[in-house]
Protein backbone atom coordinates (compact mmCIF):
# COMPACT_ATOMS: atom_id res chain seq x y z
CA UNK A 1 0.00 0.00 0.00
CA UNK A 2 2.81 2.37 0.92
CA UNK A 3 4.49 1.63 -2.40
CA UNK A 4 1.27 2.40 -4.31
CA UNK A 5 0.80 5.68 -2.40
CA UNK A 6 4.34 6.73 -3.28
CA UNK A 7 3.71 5.89 -6.93
CA UNK A 8 0.51 8.00 -6.92
CA UNK A 9 2.35 10.94 -5.33
CA UNK A 10 5.10 10.72 -7.92
CA UNK A 11 2.52 10.72 -10.74
CA UNK A 12 0.72 13.71 -9.22
CA UNK A 13 4.01 15.56 -8.85
CA UNK A 14 4.92 14.83 -12.43
CA UNK A 15 1.59 16.12 -13.68
CA UNK A 16 2.00 19.28 -11.58
CA UNK A 17 5.44 19.90 -13.07
CA UNK A 18 4.08 19.50 -16.58
CA UNK A 19 1.27 21.98 -15.98
CA UNK A 20 2.08 25.39 -17.59
CA UNK A 21 2.67 28.35 -15.27
CA UNK A 22 -0.24 30.77 -15.09
CA UNK A 23 0.12 33.75 -17.43
CA UNK A 24 0.46 37.17 -15.90
CA UNK A 25 -2.54 39.35 -16.32
CA UNK A 26 -1.84 42.40 -18.49
CA UNK A 27 -2.52 45.61 -16.59
CA UNK A 28 -2.54 48.49 -19.11
CA UNK A 29 -2.55 51.28 -16.53
CA UNK A 30 0.44 49.84 -14.69
CA UNK A 31 2.26 49.36 -18.00
CA UNK A 32 1.48 52.95 -19.04
CA UNK A 33 2.58 54.33 -15.69
CA UNK A 34 5.89 52.49 -15.90
CA UNK A 35 6.60 53.89 -19.36
CA UNK A 36 5.61 57.40 -18.33
CA UNK A 37 8.03 57.21 -15.39
CA UNK A 38 10.78 55.86 -17.64
CA UNK A 39 10.27 58.69 -20.10
CA UNK A 40 10.10 61.23 -17.27
CA UNK A 41 13.38 60.17 -15.67
CA UNK A 42 14.95 59.75 -19.09
CA UNK A 43 14.04 63.33 -19.98
CA UNK A 44 15.48 64.56 -16.68
CA UNK A 45 18.73 62.71 -17.41
CA UNK A 46 18.96 64.23 -20.90
CA UNK A 47 18.33 67.74 -19.55
CA UNK A 48 20.97 67.36 -16.82
CA UNK A 49 23.52 66.06 -19.32
CA UNK A 50 22.80 68.98 -21.66
CA UNK A 51 23.15 71.51 -18.84
CA UNK A 52 26.34 69.93 -17.49
CA UNK A 53 27.84 69.75 -20.98
CA UNK A 54 27.41 73.46 -21.74
CA UNK A 55 28.75 74.34 -18.30
CA UNK A 56 32.13 73.14 -19.57
CA UNK A 57 31.90 73.17 -23.38
CA UNK A 58 31.29 76.27 -25.48
CA UNK A 59 28.25 75.67 -27.72
CA UNK A 60 29.39 75.82 -31.38
CA UNK A 61 25.96 76.93 -32.55
CA UNK A 62 22.48 77.46 -31.12
CA UNK A 63 19.11 76.51 -32.65
CA UNK A 64 18.39 80.17 -33.54
CA UNK A 65 21.86 80.69 -35.02
CA UNK A 66 21.36 77.58 -37.14
CA UNK A 67 17.95 78.85 -38.26
CA UNK A 68 19.41 82.23 -39.25
CA UNK A 69 22.31 80.59 -41.07
CA UNK A 70 19.83 78.58 -43.11
CA UNK A 71 17.92 81.77 -43.90
CA UNK A 72 20.88 84.06 -44.59
CA UNK A 73 23.39 81.44 -45.85
CA UNK A 74 26.03 82.92 -43.54
CA UNK A 75 26.29 84.37 -40.03
CA UNK A 76 29.10 86.04 -38.12
CA UNK A 77 30.11 84.61 -34.75
CA UNK A 78 33.37 84.27 -32.81
CA UNK A 79 33.55 82.91 -29.27
CA UNK A 80 35.56 84.81 -26.65
CA UNK A 81 35.93 84.06 -22.95
CA UNK A 82 34.54 86.55 -20.46
CA UNK A 83 38.10 87.57 -19.56
CA UNK A 84 38.50 88.71 -23.18
CA UNK A 85 35.47 91.00 -23.01
CA UNK A 86 35.74 94.52 -21.65
CA UNK A 87 34.28 94.49 -18.12
CA UNK A 88 32.19 97.53 -18.96
CA UNK A 89 30.48 95.49 -21.70
CA UNK A 90 29.43 92.85 -19.18
CA UNK A 91 28.12 95.52 -16.83
CA UNK A 92 26.32 97.31 -19.65
CA UNK A 93 24.53 94.13 -20.73
CA UNK A 94 23.43 93.45 -17.16
CA UNK A 95 22.34 97.06 -16.63
CA UNK A 96 20.32 96.92 -19.86
CA UNK A 97 18.68 93.52 -19.48
CA UNK A 98 18.79 92.38 -15.86
CA UNK A 99 20.12 94.80 -13.24
CA UNK A 100 19.44 92.30 -10.43
CA UNK A 101 21.29 89.49 -12.21
CA UNK A 102 23.51 88.79 -9.20
CA UNK A 103 20.61 88.77 -6.75
CA UNK A 104 18.14 86.26 -8.21
CA UNK A 105 18.24 82.51 -8.89
CA UNK A 106 17.18 82.72 -12.52
CA UNK A 107 13.66 84.13 -12.27
CA UNK A 108 13.16 87.69 -11.08
CA UNK A 109 9.81 87.36 -9.34
CA UNK A 110 9.58 91.08 -8.57
CA UNK A 111 10.06 91.93 -12.25
CA UNK A 112 7.50 89.30 -13.28
CA UNK A 113 5.00 90.68 -10.78
CA UNK A 114 5.61 94.24 -12.01
CA UNK A 115 5.25 93.16 -15.64
CA UNK A 116 1.90 91.53 -14.82
CA UNK A 117 0.73 94.70 -13.11
CA UNK A 118 1.81 96.69 -16.17
CA UNK A 119 -0.15 94.36 -18.42
CA UNK A 120 3.06 92.69 -19.65
CA UNK A 121 3.98 95.84 -21.54
CA UNK A 122 7.62 95.44 -20.62
CA UNK A 123 9.63 92.25 -20.50
CA UNK A 124 10.54 90.37 -17.35
CA UNK A 125 12.98 87.79 -18.74
CA UNK A 126 16.29 87.62 -16.92
CA UNK A 127 19.64 87.12 -18.62
CA UNK A 128 19.52 83.55 -17.34
CA UNK A 129 16.17 82.95 -19.04
CA UNK A 130 17.36 84.54 -22.27
CA UNK A 131 20.47 82.35 -22.21
CA UNK A 132 18.38 79.22 -21.74
CA UNK A 133 16.12 80.26 -24.60
CA UNK A 134 19.03 81.05 -26.91
CA UNK A 135 21.03 77.91 -26.17
CA UNK A 136 18.37 75.22 -25.77
CA UNK A 137 14.99 76.40 -27.05
CA UNK A 138 13.27 78.00 -29.99
CA UNK A 139 12.36 81.65 -30.49
CA UNK A 140 8.85 83.04 -30.76
CA UNK A 141 6.10 83.68 -28.27
CA UNK A 142 4.71 80.46 -26.91
CA UNK A 143 3.34 79.48 -23.51
CA UNK A 144 4.89 76.04 -23.94
CA UNK A 145 8.33 77.53 -24.56
CA UNK A 146 7.99 79.92 -21.63
CA UNK A 147 6.98 77.05 -19.36
CA UNK A 148 9.97 74.93 -20.41
CA UNK A 149 12.20 77.98 -20.06
CA UNK A 150 10.93 78.63 -16.53
CA UNK A 151 11.59 75.01 -15.54
CA UNK A 152 15.03 74.81 -17.11
CA UNK A 153 16.39 78.15 -15.91
CA UNK A 154 16.74 77.22 -12.20
CA UNK A 155 18.56 74.03 -13.26
CA UNK A 156 21.06 76.09 -15.26
CA UNK A 157 21.44 78.50 -12.34
CA UNK A 158 22.16 75.56 -10.02
CA UNK A 159 24.86 74.08 -12.28
CA UNK A 160 26.48 77.08 -14.00
CA UNK A 161 28.18 80.00 -12.30
CA UNK A 162 26.88 83.52 -12.87
CA UNK A 163 30.05 84.30 -14.83
CA UNK A 164 29.41 81.32 -17.11
CA UNK A 165 25.80 82.36 -17.71
CA UNK A 166 26.86 85.88 -18.66
CA UNK A 167 29.74 84.58 -20.79
CA UNK A 168 27.43 82.33 -22.80
CA UNK A 169 24.81 85.08 -23.10
CA UNK A 170 27.30 87.60 -24.49
CA UNK A 171 28.52 85.04 -27.03
CA UNK A 172 25.15 83.91 -28.38
CA UNK A 173 23.06 87.10 -28.23
CA UNK A 174 22.17 88.64 -31.60
CA UNK A 175 23.44 92.22 -32.09
CA UNK A 176 22.49 92.70 -35.73
CA UNK A 177 20.99 90.53 -38.44
CA UNK A 178 23.25 87.51 -38.64
CA UNK A 179 25.75 88.95 -36.14
CA UNK A 180 26.00 86.85 -32.97
CA UNK A 181 28.15 87.45 -29.94
CA UNK A 182 29.89 90.53 -28.65
CA UNK A 183 33.18 89.85 -30.45
CA UNK A 184 31.56 89.75 -33.88
CA UNK A 185 29.39 92.73 -32.91
CA UNK A 186 32.35 94.85 -31.76
CA UNK A 187 34.16 94.20 -35.03
CA UNK A 188 31.00 94.68 -37.09
CA UNK A 189 30.00 98.03 -35.59
CA UNK A 190 33.26 99.58 -34.40
CA UNK A 191 36.16 97.63 -35.92
CA UNK A 192 37.59 96.69 -32.50
CA UNK A 193 37.81 93.55 -30.39
CA UNK A 194 35.41 92.97 -27.52
CA UNK A 195 38.28 93.50 -25.09
CA UNK A 196 38.80 97.05 -26.36
CA UNK A 197 35.24 98.36 -26.24
CA UNK A 198 34.83 101.77 -24.62
CA UNK A 199 32.05 102.57 -22.17
CA UNK A 200 30.10 104.40 -24.89
CA UNK A 201 30.50 101.57 -27.40
CA UNK A 202 29.52 98.96 -24.81
CA UNK A 203 26.42 100.93 -23.84
CA UNK A 204 25.38 101.27 -27.49
CA UNK A 205 25.81 97.53 -28.10
CA UNK A 206 23.66 96.81 -25.05
CA UNK A 207 21.13 99.37 -26.26
CA UNK A 208 20.35 97.41 -29.43
CA UNK A 209 19.11 94.51 -27.29
CA UNK A 210 16.57 92.97 -27.48
CA UNK A 211 15.64 94.35 -30.90
CA UNK A 212 18.89 94.22 -32.90
CA UNK A 213 17.32 93.98 -36.34
CA UNK A 214 15.73 97.42 -35.97
CA UNK A 215 18.48 99.24 -34.04
CA UNK A 216 22.06 100.17 -34.86
CA UNK A 217 24.97 100.70 -32.50
CA UNK A 218 27.17 102.48 -35.07
CA UNK A 219 24.41 104.69 -36.48
CA UNK A 220 22.21 105.11 -33.41
CA UNK A 221 18.79 106.73 -33.48
CA UNK A 222 17.85 109.25 -30.84
CA UNK A 223 16.16 106.42 -28.93
CA UNK A 224 19.30 104.27 -28.96
CA UNK A 225 21.43 107.25 -27.88
CA UNK A 226 19.08 107.97 -24.98
CA UNK A 227 18.91 104.32 -23.99
CA UNK A 228 22.69 103.97 -24.22
CA UNK A 229 23.17 106.96 -21.91
CA UNK A 230 20.80 105.38 -19.38
CA UNK A 231 22.62 102.05 -19.68
CA UNK A 232 26.01 103.72 -19.10
CA UNK A 233 24.67 105.27 -15.89
CA UNK A 234 23.22 101.90 -14.85
CA UNK A 235 26.53 100.12 -15.51
CA UNK A 236 28.33 102.59 -13.26
CA UNK A 237 25.66 102.20 -10.59
CA UNK A 238 25.77 98.40 -10.39
CA UNK A 239 29.58 98.57 -10.14
CA UNK A 240 29.36 101.04 -7.27
CA UNK A 241 26.63 99.28 -5.28
CA UNK A 242 28.04 95.76 -5.65
CA UNK A 243 25.44 94.30 -8.00
CA UNK A 244 28.21 93.38 -10.45
CA UNK A 245 30.17 91.36 -7.89
CA UNK A 246 29.06 87.91 -9.06
CA UNK A 247 30.64 88.28 -12.49
CA UNK A 248 33.33 90.96 -12.02
CA UNK A 249 36.95 89.99 -12.59
CA UNK A 250 40.36 91.41 -11.85
CA UNK A 251 40.19 93.73 -14.85
CA UNK A 252 37.58 95.97 -13.21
Amino acid sequence: MAKKAKTRQARNKGSDDARPAPRRRFRPFRWLFRWIMRLFFGAIAVVLLAVIAIAAIDPPITPYMYQERQRLDEIRSEWVDLDEIAPVMARSAVAAEDANFCEHWGLDLDAIRQAMEDGAVRGASTISQQTVKNVYLWHGRSYVRKAVEALLTPVVEAVWSKRRILEVYLNVAEFDEGVFGVQAAAQHYFGVDAADLSAVQAARLAAVLPNPKNRSASNPSSFVRSRAASIADGAATILADGRAACFSGDRD
